[in-house]
């Protein structure tokens, strides 16, 4: 039987779906209930392939722009969707901004990425 990802959300409304069965592949022994899936399962393709990514290179974020072929620009708005998608607020953009500039003092951003992140 072929084996699908489990959808996080209803095709048609897109409301949180709810998982009724689960069933053992061993013994094929099957339980009925009410089962919410994680927070990740809510995440589409593209978010849950991120915080993989993301995950995986221990947050370094150049090397999540080097893995995904994207700009840090990109990354920290796809880190801020991905938090917010886990249920999670983002913080102030004040925050943002202060560790944009900390960042390009430490040599991890351009000058010219760190204007972008200003500009927000």
């Amino acid at each position: 039987m072929k084996q699908y990802e489990v959808l996080g959300h209803c095709p048609i409304c897109y409301k949180r779906l709810l998982v009724t069965q689960l069933t053992c592949q061993g013994c094929k022994t099957q339980i009925n209930g009410q089962y919410t899936l994680n927070e990740f399962c809510y995440l589409d393709k593209e978010l849950l392939n991120f915080a993989i990514v993301f995950i995986k290179n221990r947050g370094n974020i150049k090397e999540v722009e080097r893995e995904l072929g994207i700009s840090y620009p990109t990354v920290r708005r796809m880190l801020d969707q991905t938090i917010q998608g886990l249920g999670f607020t983002t913080g102030q953009e004040t925050i943002d901004k202060q560790d944009s500039l900390s960042q390009l003092e430490r040599g991890d951003i351009t000058v010219e990425e760190a204007t972008e992140c200003l500009k927000r």
